[in-house]
């Protein structure tokens, strides 16, 4: 039974859809977090002087807040992500699971 039900699942259309949607959005959110860390650590790496920066009378320097910046950016990907899968992908998860139950 398990296995008519797999091939109907991945001969639905859908399914493709579900997988490549799912997999392209992944791979670019992962690409963009990527490049903001990696970017904050070459910025760490070539341009410490920027990064100790005094921002105005303080002890505070730039580097503070864009680290900051880096993991309330990593909060809100994750965010977006899951908005994405929590309307679009798991409506064509209801649906190819409807139409292989049938």
């Amino acid at each position: 039974m398990e296995d008519k039900l797999v091939q109907r699942i991945k001969a639905d259309p859908d399914y493709h859809t579900l997988v490549s949607r799912r997999s392209t959005y992944g791979w670019v959110l992962s690409v963009i977090m990527l490049v903001v860390y990696y970017g904050y650590i070459l910025l760490i790496a070539f341009n410490r002087d920027l990064l100790a920066t005094r921002i105005g009378n303080g002890v505070m320097t730039w580097g503070i807040p864009i680290g900051l910046a880096v993991i309330v950016f990593t909060v809100l990907i994750t965010g977006i992500y899951v908005r994405r899968a929590n309307g679009e992908f798991d409506e064509l998860t209801a649906r190819i699971r409807e139409k292989a139950l049938r």
